[in-house]
C-alpha cells in the first residue's frame, strides 16, 4: 500500500511538473521574445544593424563560453555536430535577425516586417511535413490561420501607412525579410532534425561565436562600425544580450525539443500583439480596436493549435 501511494505521489507530482511547463515556458518566452523589439528600437538609431549583432552575439559567446569553463560543460566531439550546430545558429540568429535589422534599416516599416515574418508558423509546418514527417490535424491549420489573421489586425494600421514611393530600396528590404522569414522558418526544422543533442550552453555558444562571425564580415563589408556609447544603448545592449540571447534562446530550444514544430512555432504568433501591448504601457502608443481584436484572434488561433 505503502510503494502504490508512493508511485501515485511521484505520478501527480510529475503531472504537475509538466502542467507548469505547459503553461509557463510558452508564456515567458514569448513574453521575453517580444521585449526583444523593444530593446532593438532603443539601441539602433545609436548603431549600424550588423555592428549592433556583432556587439551582441559576441558579449553573449564570451559570457557563455565563460559559463561553460565554470561548470565544465562538454563540447561537441563530432565534425559534423559542430557544422549542424553551426548551421541552425546562423538560421535561427543570423539570418532572422540580420534580414530584419537590414530591411528595417532600408526603410521597411516594423508592421510590414512583422507581418511577413508572421508567416513563419506556416512556413515551419510546411517544412516539417516534408522533412519530419510530422502531420496535422485540420483543427491545428484552422489555428494558424486565425493566428496569421489576428496578427494582420495588429499590424494593419502601420501597413496602411506606409508609403512604398518614399523607399528606393524597396527590394532590397523585400529580400532581407524574406531571408529573415525563411532563416527562422527552417531554423527549427534543422534544430530539431540534427541538433536534439546539442548541450544548451555549449551548443549555443558555438552557435552565436558562428553568427558573432558572420555579423563581423557583413559589418566590415558594408557598414563604418562606429557606436554611440549612450546610456541607452548600454542598457538596450545589455538587455538584449542577458534576457534575449540567454533567457528567451533557452527556453526556445527546450520547446523544440520537447514539442511539435506546430505548437512551437504557433507562439510566434503572439509576438506582435505583445509587442503592441508593451509598446502601449512603455510609449503610451494608443491601442487601437484593431489591436485589441488582433490579441484575441491570435489567442484563440494559438490555442486551437496547441489543443491537445
Amino acid at each position: 500500500m505503502a510503494k502504490i501511494m508512493t508511485f501515485n505521489y511521484q505520478r501527480i507530482k510529475l503531472n504537475t511538473t509538466t502542467k507548469f511547463s505547459v503553461l509557463f515556458f510558452p508564456a515567458l518566452f514569448v513574453l521575453l521574445w517580444s521585449t526583444g523589439f523593444i530593446g532593438a528600437k532603443y539601441g539602433l538609431p545609436y548603431v549600424e544593424p550588423f555592428t549592433f549583432l556583432f556587439i551582441r552575439f559576441g558579449f553573449a559567446t564570451l559570457l557563455l563560453c565563460a559559463i561553460a569553463l565554470v561548470m565544465a560543460s562538454p563540447w561537441p566531439n563530432r565534425q559534423q555536430q559542430v557544422f549542424n550546430i553551426s548551421v541552425s545558429g546562423l538560421l535561427l540568429h543570423g539570418f532572422y535577425l540580420g534580414g530584419i535589422f537590414t530591411a528595417i534599416s532600408l526603410g521597411m516599416s516594423a508592421g510590414v516586417a512583422a507581418l511577413i515574418v508572421g508567416l513563419q508558423p506556416i512556413c515551419s509546418c510546411l517544412f516539417a511535413r516534408y522533412f519530419l514527417n510530422e502531420s496535422m490535424s485540420r483543427y491545428q491549420w484552422i489555428g494558424l490561420c486565425l493566428g496569421f489573421c489576428g496578427v494582420g489586425f495588429v499590424v494593419a494600421e502601420k501597413i496602411l501607412a506606409i508609403n512604398l514611393g518614399e523607399s528606393g530600396n524597396l527590394t532590397a528590404a523585400l529580400l532581407a525579410v524574406f531571408v529573415s522569414l525563411m532563416g527562422i522558418s527552417y531554423g527549427v526544422i534543422f534544430q530539431k532534425k540534427y541538433c536534439t543533442e546539442m548541450h544548451p550552453i555549449t551548443g549555443t555558444a558555438l552557435q552565436y561565436a558562428t553568427t558573432c562571425i558572420v555579423m563581423l564580415i557583413l559589418a566590415l563589408s558594408f557598414e563604418t562600425m562606429q557606436v554611440q556609447w549612450t546610456g541607452e544603448f548600454i542598457f538596450a545592449l545589455f538587455w538584449l544580450v542577458f534576457v534575449l540571447s540567454f533567457g528567451s534562446i533557452f527556453i526556445l530550444i527546450y520547446l523544440i525539443q520537447n514539442s511539435s514544430v506546430s505548437s512551437v512555432t504557433s507562439f510566434f504568433y503572439m509576438v506582435p500583439p505583445v509587442t503592441a501591448i508593451e509598446e502601449y504601457l512603455i510609449y503610451h502608443q494608443q491601442l487601437s480596436d484593431a489591436v485589441i481584436v488582433g490579441v484575441l484572434i491570435v489567442a484563440v488561433g494559438v490555442f486551437i493549435t496547441n489543443k491537445k
